[in-house]
């Protein structure tokens, strides 16, 4: 990755949004995600003459279904592309590409339910078939798991558009909360694979000296208990054995996060929001457990992982590889600290307010929604020369 001793004030001619995945979806994904919590902290607070969205299992499908793998989209598309030598969708695909997540945004909105839940379902399963073939043609066996686990989103967001539309059998025992545990667990598991290659990497390279590190077993252990979890949302095990997964689990990730050495990294904004948002799902771990024991209502550990875990680390990844792919040096500016900044006041505020006070519970999901909206509309408004011009270096990409 070319680092350039500056970034260049004078933007290069062209038009590149199409030129590789990351560019689009991060720039949909960014605008969607800031448009759609705004709304929805709206329409809770009761500002919105109309609903923008039937309920909260909607909102949540949103932003896991729509911001969420939008970004993993983006990712995979670019990084498959780094891992294989083999292009990935570009041009015409990735417009194609594109085109059917806006349908599933918008089609949600609609009466038109099973071609919602077509769109919506077809969309991961068609991310899954544009990194399998150019995986495939390099034999990069490594990474084949990312496909079967977007055929596996694809499938379990087609059951969860029939569970919330009431055309999923009851007799199958999962509705549209379960469903949508069972898709968190999977993103949690890609997380904590990616976190795993990538974090420790940026770390040592990023702060020399730092000695952020891996151990084998641990690492095995740390993942086993997200599948375990995923095992438990899916079959139903009960909340006392689910409980116990998740504190095994919030305990294994938290020496894993401690391997990495995160109190070294303070003065690298591109590398203490990884850390930061890797620590959301030790808390998430933890409020799991004790909603599962009965000890904590709400959706407090929900929100810890999505908008403290997803929001910090696709956050911190749309920037670096944002800044990486487009020949731009791997340091954060003023604008994109306080969009760090903005993201954990959001989640320090969504879950810790309400459980401190009921009172506080309204006033910290719209405090949160606006705090949440600032971070990613601030990344669409600085990203956009970014994300739509080509690389300053001249590189392709």
């Amino acid at each position: 990755m070319n680092k350039l001793p500056h970034d260049s004030k004078v933007l290069p001619a062209g038009f590149a949004l199409w030129n590789l995945g990351f560019r689009p979806f991060y720039l949909l994904a960014s605008i969607f995600s800031a448009a759609s919590v705004l709304l929805w902290a709206a329409q809770f607070s009761g500002l919105l003459p109309h609903a923008y969205l039937a309920d909260p299992l909607w909102h949540g499908h949103e932003m896991l279904i729509g911001y969420t793998t939008a970004v993993i989209a983006g990712f995979l598309l670019t990084a498959v592309r780094a891992w294989t030598g083999q292009p990935t969708a570009s041009g015409k695909p990735l417009l194609a590409l594109a085109a059917l997540w806006v349908a599933g945004r918008v089609l949600v909105l609609t009466p038109w339910v099973i071609t919602a839940a077509i769109a919506n379902s077809a969309f991961p399963i068609a991310v899954a078939v544009a990194i399998g073939i150019p995986l495939y043609r390099s034999r990069n066996t490594r990474n084949y798991f990312f496909v079967g686990l977007l055929v596996l989103i694809g499938a379990l967001v087609l059951a969860t558009h029939l569970a919330f539309n009431g055309r999923w059998p009851v007799r199958f025992g999962l509705q549209g909360p379960e469903l949508l545990h069972v898709q968190l667990d999977l993103v949690l598991f890609i997380m904590v694979v990616i976190a795993g290659r990538v974090i420790p990497m940026f770390t040592n390279n990023g702060i020399p000296g730092t000695g952020a590190m891996r151990q084998a077993l641990l690492e095995k252990v740390a993942l086993a208990g997200i599948l375990a979890l995923f095992a438990a949302d899916l079959l139903q095990f009960g909340p006392r054995v689910t409980a116990i997964i998740a504190l095994a689990s919030a305990l294994a990730h938290g020496l894993r996060l401690a391997l990495w050495k995160p109190w070294r990294t303070l003065a690298a904004p591109l590398v203490w929001i990884l850390h930061a948002a890797y620590a959301w799902i030790v808390v998430h771990l933890a409020l799991r457990a004790l909603t599962e024991f009965g000890l904590l209502g709400g959706s407090y550990a929900v929100h810890a992982l999505t908008v403290g875990a997803i929001g910090g680390m696709t956050l911190g990844m749309m920037v670096r590889t944002a800044r990486g792919h487009t020949g731009r040096v791997l340091l954060a500016d003023k604008s994109e600290l306080t969009m760090f900044l903005l993201v954990q006041a959001a989640v320090l505020v969504r879950v810790f307010c309400g459980i401190a006070s009921p009172a506080l519970y309204l006033p910290s999901i719209e405090i949160s929604g606006l705090l949440w909206a600032a971070a990613f509309g601030l990344y669409a408004v600085r990203y956009w020369p970014v994300l739509t011009r080509p690389r300053l270096d001249g590189k392709p990409g």
